[in-house]
């Protein structure tokens, strides 16, 4: 199936945080207190494509609090911590959905993300990902993790879709 065929079925996105919505390091300060540097095109694109009526969701292995404050910042609809067997979360999420593993896509860069990339409609690697990440994606991002990548995911499937120019009219004047 063609990548463009995969994207006309999404209905839900399904991130890693650490290495795609960051760029993958971990920053302490004096305190201990974990900072995390995300890109705010990434969370354009994620309000753009919950007003198109899809839902989103972050799925971490990792649990921060400062994950759950940018995920409430942009209304992401699934946030789920301290996973670090995924697949079978990302199932519970789409059945709670209910949703088909055919709509679901999902976006990752580390080998914890392999089996839920093996598992979906539309599986995408941002382009500094893992070399088995790269080899099980149906798409890679031009852009690393942290770096627009997310948002480049969401262009391309609204595209797919033919809603892009609908989603950014507010914007463009068109």
């Amino acid at each position: 199936m063609k990548t463009e065929d995969r994207c006309k079925n999404v209905e839900l996105i399904l991130s890693d945080v650490d290495g795609v919505l960051t760029d993958g390091g971990l920053i302490y300060d004096n305190q201990g207190i974990e900072v995390k540097r995300f890109h705010v095109r990434d969370g354009l694109g994620i309000k753009l494509w919950r007003k198109g009526g899809f839902k989103f969701g972050v799925l971490t292995a990792r649990t921060s609090h400062i994950v759950k404050l940018r995920a409430s910042e942009l209304g992401v609809d699934v946030v789920r911590q301290g996973f670090e067997e995924k697949l079978s979360i990302a199932h519970e999420v789409a059945n709670e959905l209910d949703l088909t593993t055919e709509q679901v896509c999902y976006i990752g860069d580390d080998l914890p993300d392999l089996p839920v990339m093996r598992s979906v409609g539309l599986a995408i690697a941002v382009a500094d990902a893992s070399e088995e990440i790269l080899g099980a994606a149906h798409y890679v991002t031009k852009l690393p993790g942290g770096q627009g990548a997310v948002r480049e995911a969401i262009e391309t499937i609204t595209k797919a879709k033919g809603l892009w120019g609908d989603l950014i009219r507010k914007y463009t004047g068109e």
